[in-house]
């Protein structure tokens, strides 16, 4: 670092937060460094329903920063037409019959904010978007936000991770789990399990769940909720599903080459178990009923076979709000850690480049600082 001007970033994890965050660092000259346990993608991002929305209630800067997530995603969309791994064909929601059914309110809620939605009774929801059993639909009807869409993160994350490289970036994979290097009250770096040492004059941590914990080894307080989450992809099958479903009892989403992702929050609580050594067991049962609540929702109600099974910590901070930006107490250490990171993306990369570039912070960002933690 040379007069407060930042030269060279180590980022550890390669999800779309770091990946997303080292292209930019790269475009404004920065020398990047991406550390990584395994393959790109194979963490929190390679288990993303990677739902692109702003649906239902959250604090204002919060919907703020979504909205331009997507408005993000839309360029990217525009560069890339016809693109099977990036849609906005809309998502579709309903809630379960009772007193906790909140669609009428979500609908009130969203059109006061300009957030586009329809409230569709089941028998009208065919004319606007396919591919949907309506039987399933609950007497509130549902929600059809017309503006949302999805995306592959794991083929999003190879794109920009071309982009690196053209642009200087290196990447590292395989190193084993690796530590934030704090010297003289400053991260200069990081150091890999496989014994590997990089430099730095920052460094950010985008460790998905793992985020709270590795900070906590430097003193530093972030509030973490990470539950389990467990995803379903299915083997290819022809199906006119083009929205993201988001009901009761399952989420279903298109995927690319004519597949299906597919999660529940009970399936995870109910079907996975962590044993001794830290790995996971899955109630292969479990993720039956997971796969024919899927087709309970879809048209002709088909035969979903499972092609893969992903599990792991889906990052949550503890106040639900995104954790983003510098660790003031350590000079040179930054973090990024939410729930949404699909949605958030490529708008949190091109935020948190900007204020490691440049020192500033961004007034997006200003709610989100870590140290709302440790002052409580």
């Amino acid at each position: 670092m040379k007069d407060n001007i930042i030269t060279s970033a180590v980022i550890i994890g390669a999800g779309i937060f770091g990946v997303s965050t080292g292209v930019q660092l790269a475009r404004r000259g920065v020398r990047v460094t991406i550390v990584n346990d395994g393959p790109p993608a194979n963490g929190a991002s390679g288990r993303s329903l990677s739902w692109l929305n702003s649906a239902r209630m959250r604090s204002e800067p919060y919907h703020r920063l979504r909205m331009a997530g997507i408005d993000r995603y839309r360029t990217l969309a525009s560069r890339f037409p016809g693109a099977d791994w990036l849609r906005f064909e809309g998502g579709l929601t309903w809630d379960a019959d009772g007193e906790r059914n909140e669609i009428d309110a979500a609908y009130r809620y969203e059109t006061s904010i300009g957030y586009d939605a329809k409230h569709l009774a089941a028998q009208d929801i065919a004319s606007v978007t396919p591919g949907l059993d309506a039987r399933s639909v609950t007497a509130p009807g549902a929600i059809f936000n017309p503006g949302e869409g999805w995306v592959d993160l794991p083929i999003l994350i190879g794109l920009l991770l071309e982009e690196f490289a053209s642009l200087g970036g290196t990447l590292v994979t395989d190193q084993g789990a690796a530590k934030v290097v704090v010297e003289g009250g400053r991260a200069v770096g990081a150091e890999t399990a496989a014994g590997n040492r990089f430099a730095g004059d920052v460094v950010l941590l985008a460790t998905g769940p793992a985020v709270p914990k590795m900070a906590a080894e430097s003193g530093q307080v972030i509030g973490d909720d990470t539950p389990i989450a467990l995803l379903v992809q299915t083997k290819p099958l022809a199906h006119p599903l083009r929205a993201v479903l988001n009901t009761p009892r399952v989420a279903v989403r298109p995927g690319p080459g004519s597949t299906l992702s597919i999660d529940a929050d009970w399936a995870a609580d109910e079907g996975v178990t962590i044993r001794e050594d830290g790995s996971y067991a899955i109630d292969a049962s479990v993720v039956d009923a997971l796969v024919a609540a899927a087709s309970k929702v879809l048209e002709g109600n088909p035969k979903l076979e499972v092609a893969s099974v992903g599990v792991g910590g889906k990052p949550i901070p503890g106040d639900g709000e995104p954790v983003l930006g510098a660790l003031k107490a350590i000079p040179g250490y930054y973090v990024a850690f939410s729930h949404s990171g699909a949605t958030l993306g490529l708008i949190v990369g091109e935020l948190l480049a900007c204020e490691i570039a440049t020192g500033a912070e961004h007034p997006m960002l200003a709610t989100f600082r870590p140290e709302r933690f440790s002052s409580r």
